[in-house]
């Protein structure tokens, strides 16, 4: 193990080490408090985080691909690290379609990761995501991209329980001139 493979322990936030590690050029998964950044050669190929949904998620919700369709690629492809070329070569997805949505929920769940930028836990070198690597990205811009969207929240509201606390309903406002959309999202508040 290089030096800079555990030098990443020595670093106060998560952002921090993931430096560490991109300049070493690490391959494996760094694990914090709200999610998990999966690098490869230096660079991020995945976030996880259970605060996002995750691509599947948002590409069966979407219409984008049948959930059969996903859960076929996932049992075909996940042992391999080849779920996002398994999509494409089967027809389910176009390439640039999968890269959207991947670079989308990738700095989406960065944000949560990053968003309080608290001490990372663990890192597994050599650790791989069962999807494969789709478009991999580096980690400064992963971290300005957090720090842009933290910026323009703070801006908005700048208390950040906003991205953690539960949405409520405020007591007796009604649902009654707002679109369908909005209508059917604050009945399952």
């Amino acid at each position: 193990m290089t030096a800079a493979m555990t030098a990443w322990t020595e670093h106060g936030t998560t952002s921090e080490a993931l430096g560490t590690l991109a300049a070493e050029g690490a391959t494996g998964a760094l694990s914090g408090e709200r999610g998990i950044v999966y690098l490869s050669a230096g660079r991020v190929v995945h976030v996880e985080s259970a605060l996002t949904p995750d691509l599947g998620a948002l590409l069966t919700r979407s219409g984008a691909v049948p959930t059969d369709g996903w859960w076929e690629a996932v049992d075909r492809g996940g042992v391999q690290h080849r779920v996002g070329h398994r999509l494409v070569d089967s027809g389910r997805l176009a390439a640039g379609a999968l890269e959207v949505c991947h670079l989308g929920a990738l700095f989406d769940a960065a944000y949560f990761v990053l968003a309080h930028d608290t001490r990372a836990h663990r890192f597994r070198p050599g650790a791989l995501h069962w999807l494969g690597a789709v478009r991999s990205v580096p980690v400064d811009t992963v971290v300005r991209e957090s720090r842009r969207r933290r910026d323009l929240l703070e801006r908005i509201w700048p208390d950040p329980d906003i991205d953690v606390v539960p949405l409520t309903r405020v007591p007796g406002a009604g649902t009654g001139d707002l679109p369908a959309r909005r209508s059917r999202t604050l009945t399952q508040v």
